[in-house]
């Protein structure tokens, strides 16, 4: 008798797990639909139109120029998961949540969510199952051409992207800094620096230090408009070039965030060894890139180097990883730092 309560115990417990698991699964396989859903709110600014407080869908519908039942049924389907907040009366107002996604807030999301989730990678994703079976990168196939030039060809988008770029850099900026101390160098060049954000974030944490940002010639011209009032821009040298083709010479410290990221090894090894070519004596490496855990461990990384193989054709990569792309571009690692944010920093220096 007692044997029979036990199976029926088991049973119950094994049937619960299952239906536990089920809604699990049934989340993952829906997630998609909430990260549209949020894209698609950030791009008609629903956000910003609650900024200043509760409003009903309908008014919502006639500013962001939508048809208001069915605007409804997505800022309902939004607050069921917290991302807004309804109110009676088909009424809406702000959460936490959705304040990151409004345009005006700092350490705004927006630009991030209406990059990531919007066609080119949305239209990418859709063709993983083709990467995996040929090795190519989705976006390349899907697009005929590189992300890169893509952006060049369609500078609204270019724009957003780079303002996601300087976004996401001034959330991670402040753990970069708390990690890692710039005060010894003197001349600091940032390659691919975007805005410039970052390179102005190290030369205030080193006031003696001179910096050089070094991006595509675009780029350049818009982190001149972007830092032409900062006081730290007085100390900036700007550098529109190639990395690939050669990269300033002479810095004591070159730092790279989300740079090697986007390329495989051939490509990060020759960007590596053009910075080994021109490096003052004793000078340092910095590649700011997430660090792979061990496996099974919960992390960002592994899933930021899916979206690599999508849509650049690059990785994230694991210490050891990374110890052996240094040491095939004459560069061996010194350490690597953990921050209070998804970034490491993996330190290197000139091989003997």
């Amino acid at each position: 008798m007692a044997t029979g309560i036990a199976v029926q115990r088991n049973a119950s417990e094994a049937a619960q797990e299952q239906q536990a698991a089920a809604q699990q699964v049934l989340g993952i396989i829906s997630g998609f639909w909430l990260s549209r859903a949020v894209q698609v709110a950030a791009t008609l600014e629903i956000p910003d139109l609650l900024a200043d407080g509760p409003r009903d869908a309908n008014d919502l519908a006639a500013a962001s120029r939508t048809h208001a039942p069915s605007l409804y049924r997505l800022l309902r389907a939004l607050a069921s998961a917290g991302v807004l907040r309804e109110l009676p009366g088909q009424c809406f107002e702000a959460t936490a949540l959705s304040n990151l996604l409004r345009k005006d807030v700092p350490g705004s999301m927006r630009s991030t969510a209406i990059t990531e989730l919007g066609l080119m990678h949305y239209a990418s994703w859709g063709n993983l199952i083709d990467t995996l079976r040929t090795g190519d990168y989705a976006f390349q196939t899907t697009f005929q051409t590189d992300p890169w030039t893509y952006l060049k060809g369609h500078p609204e988008l270019g724009a957003i992207f780079n303002d996601s770029m300087t976004n996401v850099t001034k959330v991670m900026q402040r753990a970069i800094l708390e990690a890692y101390d710039f005060s010894p160098y003197r001349k600091i060049v940032d390659l691919g620096g975007g805005q410039g954000l970052l390179l102005k974030a190290m030369l205030e944490a080193s006031p003696q230090a001179r910096g050089v940002l070094f991006d595509a010639p675009q780029v350049v011209e818009q982190a001149r408009q972007v830092l032409r009032d900062e006081p730290a821009a007085e100390r900036i040298e700007f550098d529109a070039g190639d990395f690939f083709q050669g990269v300033t010479a002479g810095g004591d410290l070159y730092t790279m965030k989300w740079i090697l990221h986007d390329w495989a090894d051939a490509e990060s090894r020759l960007i590596l060894q053009n910075i080994r070519k021109v490096m003052a004596p004793g000078a340092r490496v910095l590649v700011l890139d997430m660090v792979l855990p061990e496996p099974n461990v919960p992390d960002f990384g592994p899933m930021m180097d899916l979206n690599m193989l999508v849509m650049t054709g690059g990785r994230e990569r694991t210490e050891a990883e990374f110890a052996d792309l240094l040491t095939s571009a004459g560069l061996r690692l010194r350490r690597v730092y953990t921050t209070k944010s998804p970034l490491g920093i993996v330190e290197a220096e000139a091989a003997e």
